[in-house]
């Protein structure tokens, strides 16, 4: 059956399309998790800074759901290592010498510092201190960010190379340490990701928050959740926005032609426009149907309204990424970011006056955003790993040249079993967390150790 549907395929193609699938999976986890961990310490610490028992009702809600999302991220993670060796082998072989190290750091100093506290963090509320316990939390936490650290290191270095030469057997190696790991676009790209984490979970947050609060505004840790979202989408979402422009100034210096792409710009020009809507036509060179700003993209991409800013013409046709794909991506990235800013200071401003919990048409629309920032996500990997195309190794190896060979039938019928498998797993385990989000917070159970003791809750309620 396979060798009907895929004869006639282009192995490397299905061999993109894997990973794509595979990493478009993988990506929710990890930007989940990130974030969710930060949480969960901020709201242990708040917990035995303070012993309000709502936040250690919404730490035991949201650790069920932080585990379930953990493990889908390990196995998801899992699979894609193994692709290096089997759909792209001359990438594995040419780029090992660089790649290799740095996953091993990561497995080395996060992974397992992950997976040790795990465990306290998981099953050892009622058998250790809570200063133990809450140290597990904060490990798990530094550990996600180290994680995130290593791998936008290793992409960072595909996207920049640095610190590198080639030996005699064709191989890059590292010739510094230091200019690898902190390759050009490194920083850039770490604090847009760990943002983009943050932003993400504060709007789950923030969802299931508004969800309870459209049953029952009076509930405690309802309120509390949706609250701290706000506060983060209200200082954040800015944040990124400014942080998002850096890496895009950063990209313009090493990538121009994906900015390129992102624009539209198939001509360099002064006073260069800003299109915000249009479709790239790639076969005459032009943005058909364009609704657009003149002079806006040279302010923003050389911050001189007069400035001349590189189009593709700049760059041979054989090196050009896809540019309708990453033209619309980058404009649904940037859209959900704006709406962030959006919530955020509508939230601000509902707070000034005291009716942050008073207003349904806010919840709703903070429901409707909870899945947006990881759509925002994807959008973002797509802009960054189409728009490096045809490169693999930015500038170094071609993606056409990366690939191993093997043929179409393989590649496809491994692509229809991760698909068939990944639907089933992934999906009862997105459809488990659903629910979980969905039960009453003020009804999550404390193990008996983890009690606020009496006295000092009747203490709590009557002085706050």
């Amino acid at each position: 059956m396979f060798e009907t549907w895929f004869s006639q395929a282009d192995a490397i193609l299905l061999a993109r399309f894997q990973f794509a699938f595979t990493i478009a999976f993988h990506i929710i986890f990890p930007a989940f998790t990130i974030g969710l961990a930060s949480y969960l310490a901020v709201l242990e610490g708040l917990f035995l800074k303070t012993r309000n028992p709502v936040y250690q009702k919404l730490y035991r809600y949201w650790l069920k759901i932080f585990a379930v999302a953990f493990g889908m991220g390990v196995v998801s993670g899992i699979v894609m290592s193994y692709q290096f060796g089997t759909n792209w082998s001359v990438f594995s072989d040419k780029a090992g010498p660089v790649i290799g190290p740095l996953m091993g750091y990561e497995v080395l100093t996060a992974f397992f510092l992950e997976a040790g506290f795990l465990g306290v963090m998981l099953f050892g509320m009622n058998k250790v201190g809570e200063r133990l316990h809450y140290f597990a939390t904060l490990m798990v936490a530094v550990g996600t960010a180290i994680s995130a650290f290593w791998i936008l290191s290793v992409n960072s270095w595909m996207q920049t190379p640095a610190g590198f030469a080639m030996n005699e057997q064709g191989q890059y190696v590292v010739t510094s340490w230091m200019e690898a790991i902190f390759n050009p676009s490194f920083p850039y790209r770490l604090a847009h990701m760990l943002l983009a984490a943050y932003l993400t979970t504060a709007f789950v947050v923030g969802a299931v928050g508004a969800w309870h609060l459209l049953k029952d505004k009076s509930s405690q840790a309802a309120r509390k959740m949706f609250s701290m979202a706000m506060w983060m989408a209200l200082i954040v979402a800015p944040l990124q926005v400014f942080v998002g422009d850096l890496h895009g100034l950063n990209t313009q210096e090493h990538q121009p032609a994906k900015v390129a792409a992102m624009e539209g710009h198939f001509k360099s020009e002064a006073k260069a426009p800003l299109y915000l809507f249009g479709w790239p036509n790639e076969e005459e060179a032009n943005v058909d149907y364009a609704i657009k700003i003149p002079g806006l993209a040279s302010f923003i991409l050389k911050h001189d309204v007069n400035a001349t800013v590189t189009g593709l013409d700049a760059f041979p046709r054989d090196e050009w990424p896809p540019v309708p794909i990453v033209f619309w991506s980058f404009r649904i990235m940037v859209g959900i970011g704006l709406l962030m800013v959006f919530i955020g200071l509508w939230s601000g401003y509902l707070r000034l006056r005291k009716q942050l919990y008073d207003r349904p048409l806010l919840h709703r629309a903070a429901v409707l955003m909870g899945p947006l920032g990881f759509v925002a996500v994807i959008a973002g990997w797509v802009v960054t790993e189409v728009g490096r195309q045809p490169w693999v190794i930015h500038g170094l190896l071609r993606t056409s040249d990366a690939a191993s060979p093997i043929d179409a039938v393989g590649v496809g019928s491994s692509l229809v079993a991760f698909i068939v498998v990944y639907f089933l797993v992934f999906g009862a385990g997105t459809v488990y967390m659903l629910r979980k989000m969905a039960g009453n917070p003020e009804s999550t159970h404390i193990p008996n150790y983890a009690r606020v003791p009496m006295a000092a809750e009747r203490l709590y309620h009557e002085e706050g």
